[in-house]
């Protein structure tokens, strides 16, 4: 089948059954508020992956899945998560070391085996969402219900907080 997601992703979400539907993208376009104002979704249906890395020896990382209208609890939740005393945001460097994807694209979706996904339980209060497609130029629709079906992942409460 020809896909317009990145390889990875796509037989990452495949294998796992997720339902889904592709959704393409101008390159430009593809930071979250560009996204929504040209496409006419919702900051609330923005469900956005950030890569964090715990301070620990060995550095931990972790996939965070937020919604566009909240803020990662980064130095308390996360670093609660980890079991670590210090957390910070991935850099562009690292995100795409780590990941293979460049930022706009970024997704839990075909990261390295074993890395935690933790998403904020708002997430799940969406009936559809949009995430990255492991690439600058798709994005994946999904009822964030069907999250639930990857082995690494956990619904954590108030992983993020408001931006109000």
């Amino acid at each position: 089948m020809s896909t317009i997601l990145d390889q990875r992703v796509y037989e990452a979400i495949e294998s796992a059954g997720i339902t889904y539907e592709e959704f393409a993208c101008d390159p430009e376009l593809a930071d979250t508020a560009a996204f929504c104002d040209e496409y006419g979704f919702e900051p609330s249906q923005a469900a956005n992956t950030i890569l964090v890395a715990g301070k620990a020896n060995p550095k931990i990382f972790a996939a965070c899945v937020v919604l566009a209208t909240t803020k990662l609890d980064v130095n308390k939740k996360v670093c609660q998560e980890l079991g670590v005393k210090r957390a910070s945001f991935a850099n562009a460097e690292q995100t795409i070391e780590l990941s293979g994807m460049m930022i706009g694209g970024v997704t839990i979706f075909g990261l390295p085996t074993g890395m935690p996904i933790l998403v904020d339980s708002r997430v799940l209060e969406n009936s559809q969402v949009v995430m990255g497609g492991g690439n600058r130029s798709s994005k994946v629709l999904l009822n964030p219900k069907e999250l639930e079906k990857l082995s690494n992942l956990r619904i954590v409460e108030d992983l993020a907080l408001s931006k109000e």
